[in-house]
């Protein structure tokens, strides 16, 4: 797979594939514009599903652009009757891109107190974590303990990377960068269909 992604024909036995991307709230959800240009480049379909949080960083509008399609942000929006069931049966990979502790900290859980978190526990495909914290965070026992969770649940991780935060601190728990976490969700969809 290239580096720089500008011949996509590389992705044609994807094209028509459906992922969701789920935009939690932490300042990388920036990122996840350019992840959600990736895959819609390469002929995916995507489906995004924001935190309240991550509305306040990055606007519903940004996403409905790129992917061509309605952004859910609630429980009770009024395109969906049973939205976190529809929304999970819609995709085959679910990548949660930024991926915030508190997200992360339910799905282990099994916390169904919002739409993405219960989206998360509806889903049956594959589920990538792409976790953006500050390092203290990222390094707590209790963080560590949720990702072992994730991990024995079967989801997948890209990142977090090494660098410096907003903050201004530096360590582990940047989020990985876009072109990375695309290669992950590729690699995942082509898995699923060796599988199949």
């Amino acid at each position: 797979m290239s580096g720089d992604f500008r011949d996509f024909r590389e992705f044609s036995d994807l094209v028509g594939r459906e992922v969701l991307l789920g935009v939690c709230g932490g300042i990388a959800a920036y990122k996840a514009a350019a992840l959600t240009s990736l895959a819609r480049k390469a002929g995916l379909g995507v489906t995004v599903v924001m935190t309240e949080a991550a509305t306040k960083l990055v606007a519903p509008k940004t996403f409905e652009a790129l992917s061509g399609r309605p952004v859910a942000t609630t429980m009770w929006g009024p395109n969906l009757a049973h939205p976190h069931i529809e929304l999970a049966r819609r995709a085959e990979v679910f990548c949660v891109a930024p991926a915030t502790a508190n997200t992360m900290a339910k799905a282990a859980a099994g916390f169904a107190d919002n739409l993405m978190a219960s989206t998360i526990l509806a889903f049956a495909g594959t589920l990538i974590y792409a976790p953006a914290m500050n390092a203290a965070m990222w390094e707590k026992p209790a963080t560590r303990r949720n990702v072992r969770q994730l991990l024995e649940d079967g989801a997948l991780f890209v990142g977090p990377e090494t660098g410096r935060f907003s903050c201004g601190e530096a360590g582990v728990g940047r989020m990985a960068e876009p072109e990375t976490i695309f290669a992950a969700v590729v690699a995942a969809l082509r898995e699923r269909a060796k599988a199949a």
